[in-house]
């Protein structure tokens, strides 16, 4: 106002973009946001601009608070709400050396971009089973010893789950396909990822082709895969054009998991750990057997509930109905 007294660091105004909306008097002005801002979307009251400029919160920043008022805009509460994170995140990096900030290596990085892209790029949906592994874990505890022997690679619960998985996909061939704009790419071929942990975070080797695969050829893919990741000697060409991943995370101890997929493939299966459970079988008998958790989360955009639920009775009634030659 005219004649009135303003003190140093105050605000004298906020200019608004060339052509932008004048509101009446009587009410709050409303600053559009410039072209260069994040979302077009975002309004903001001059208010808010005081209060964010007082507290040094950018525009970049302001545009990332969700807004709680009308048509979504952000207000006063919700920037003093951001305000209030902020000072409780900064007096907890300050509170002494028992906080450590590290830097994102380049493969986390990378993992992040694209686990978010996944997550928002598709609708995910999830279904568990809960599988009888009691002939595949007698079968192992017999004869892995002499299968080293012949083979000098180990045969794990893995290459069973592997075998049965690339079965039960080509039945349900939906279940490995990709999704390329509004077309479904379906594959009559399995390239089998599988998650393997490392220091720097997960890799997803591919097994090319893995259902025309032995249980044998199986054990020896995974065994090199494996060991080029530990060993960080894997190629590109390892990682690529995979279909369907599977991760075993019961190797930790975990029971169940719901992983994010693995872009652009539309499903990934989890493997939970085998654990010794009291089972009602035929005739109500009571009997001790090997269980384990499976999990399959899918691209719900393609893949429909009961498409999902028969191809995990499917990869169920493989792994239970195993052959042992």
């Amino acid at each position: 106002q005219p004649d009135e007294e303003v003190q140093v660091g105050e605000v004298l105004a906020v200019i608004t973009p060339t052509g932008a909306m004048q509101a009446p008097a009587s009410q709050e002005k409303v600053i559009e946001p410039t072209e260069n801002s994040s979302s077009m979307a975002h309004y903001f009251s001059q208010a808010v601009i005081r209060l964010a400029l007082e507290n040094g919160v950018t525009m970049e920043e302001l545009h990332k608070i969700q807004g709680t008022g009308a048509s979504q805009r952000v207000s006063k509460q919700d920037v003093e709400r951001y305000l209030a994170k902020r000072r409780n995140l900064e007096q907890a990096l300050s509170a002494g050396e028992s906080v450590e900030k590290v830097k994102m290596s380049t493969m986390r990085k990378a993992i992040a971009e694209n686990m978010v892209k996944s997550f928002y790029a598709a609708p995910h949906a999830s279904l568990i089973t809960e599988v009888d592994v009691t002939p595949i874990v007698r079968y192992l505890e017999e004869e892995k010893e002499s299968f080293f022997k012949k083979h000098g690679y180990k045969l794990t619960l893995t290459s069973f789950l592997a075998q049965g998985l690339c079965k039960a996909a080509l039945e349900y061939p939906m279940i490995n396909a990709s999704l390329e704009e509004d077309m479904i790419v379906m594959k009559r071929f399995v390239n089998l990822g599988i998650a393997v942990s490392v220091d720097q975070g997960i890799l997803v080797p591919v097994i090319k082709n893995c259902h025309q695969k032995t249980l044998a050829d199986i054990a020896k893919a995974l065994s090199e895969l494996a060991s080029k990741a530990k060993m960080a000697e894997l190629q590109v060409a390892d990682t690529k054009e995979g279909t369907i991943t599977m991760t075993n995370f019961g190797m930790t101890g975990t029971l169940i998991g719901i992983p994010i997929i693995r872009y652009p493939e539309v499903a990934i299966v989890g493997i939970g750990a085998v654990t010794k459970k009291v089972v009602v079988l035929e005739k109500d008998m009571l009997g001790i057997r090997s269980m384990l958790h499976i999990s399959l989360t899918f691209d719900h955009r393609i893949i429909d509930g009961i498409y999902g639920c028969n191809f995990l009775s499917s990869l169920k009634r493989h792994l239970e109905t195993t052959e042992f030659s």
